[in-house]
């Protein structure tokens, strides 16, 4: 399979994407990157068993020196006694400022390693290995990092760019059913947002990236890395046109929060957000009944939830309210105008709000 390439076009810290089958294995992509022959590698125990040895052999081999640093496994564990037990690693091991530290996992293993990477005797380089299809897709690229503070998700971080994001599709074979839906939400985002080629692409494809066909979760993860890649380098601090990718995300952190982090997948979560995003922009006239169905439709054929949990409204709007895209006292809110086309709004009304909050929860 080929190899295919992205780039990140951020002048002197541009970086980038590589996707294709055995890049785990692919050290002479890596050793371009390093200052030096040393390299620390945060991992979980998930991902560690199955894919720490290859990696850290076929560096190995080159000459390079690795340490490790396996982390456990949820979203539960994005917080800053996890955080702290990098800085312990890191230190104990006497990594210093040209040891280069790599993210092997999925996105909570990318937030934390990229955090610590960004604070770490001020700043030490760093390499994104995205093993889940969200990482692979969403949020390996970029640079945000960050934990999770019991009042917010993300809430404590900071923008910090990787040297370079190696994403090997062919892991995805791993990953538990359950798993590979929740990153389809994101994937499926950046069509909504950005592309409507591209939606329509994955509805005639949805069964192909579910049954595990190579080209067709290539072709995906490459057309989200294409998206994600001009988006940041059009806004790389999200003061603009970044806020797009957050499409379902205020009412989706708000699930999170809700139910405890972990309990509902990042994607599941996302997923009955969009869908409570899409019938807001209904609401308010933006888009059709039909487009709120067919975003339905392809979410449940995604395997993926269409409604969320039940949480008390007044609950509900005050996890959104406290919601790092709120602003000024008011929350905002990435709607849809059409599909493939969304912007950004902090002027919605409360009547249509509440009544996608309570059509949500039907009595």
């Amino acid at each position: 399979m080929q190899t295919l390439r992205v780039d990140v076009e951020l002048g002197e810290r541009a970086y980038a994407i590589h996707i294709g089958a055995g890049l785990l294995s692919r050290a002479e992509l890596i050793l371009p990157h390093l200052d030096l022959p040393r390299v620390a590698v945060v991992t979980n125990t998930t991902v560690a068993p199955l894919y720490l040895d290859t990696f850290s052999d076929s560096l190995r081999e080159r000459g390079v020196a690795v340490v490790s640093v396996v982390l456990e496994d949820g979203e539960r564990y994005k917080d800053w006694a996890t955080l702290n037990r990098i800085y312990d690693a890191l230190l104990q091991q006497g990594c210093d400022r040209k040891t280069t530290l790599i993210a092997l996992g999925g996105g909570v293993v990318g937030d934390l390693a990229g955090f610590a990477a960004a604070t770490y005797m001020r700043g030490i380089p760093f390499i994104q290995v995205p093993t889940t299809l969200l990482a692979q897709v969403d949020s390996s690229i970029g640079g945000k990092t960050g934990i999770n503070h019991p009042l917010g998700k993300n809430m404590i971080g900071a923008f910090y760019q990787p040297r370079l994001v190696l994403a090997d599709t062919g892991v995805l074979k791993s990953l538990p059913a359950r798993e590979f839906s929740a990153g389809l939400a994101e994937v499926i985002k950046h069509g909504l947002v950005r592309d409507a080629d591209f939606l329509g692409w994955l509805e005639q494809n949805m069964e192909k990236l579910l049954a595990g066909d190579e080209d067709s979760r290539a072709h995906a993860v490459r057309r989200c890395c294409e998206i994600k890649a001009e988006v940041v380098a059009e806004d790389e601090r999200e003061t603009g046109v970044r806020a797009l990718l957050n499409f379902g995300h205020t009412f989706g952190h708000a699930i999170e929060s809700a139910l405890g982090y972990g309990t509902w997948l990042h994607g599941e979560a996302v997923a009955a957000g969009m869908v409570m995003a899409a019938d807001l922009s209904r609401r308010l006239g933006y888009i059709q009944p039909a487009d709120v169905d067919r975003i339905v439709l392809l979410l449940q054929r995604a395997g993926l939830p269409v409604a969320p949990p039940d949480i008390e409204l007044a609950r509900f709007l005050e996890l959104m309210g406290t919601d790092k895209k709120a602003e000024g006292g008011k929350l905002r809110f990435i709607l849809l105008d059409a599909i493939g086309n969304a912007s950004v709004r902090s002027d919605v009304p409360d009547t249509p709000l509440w009544q996608t909050l309570s059509a949500s929860h039907p009595a």
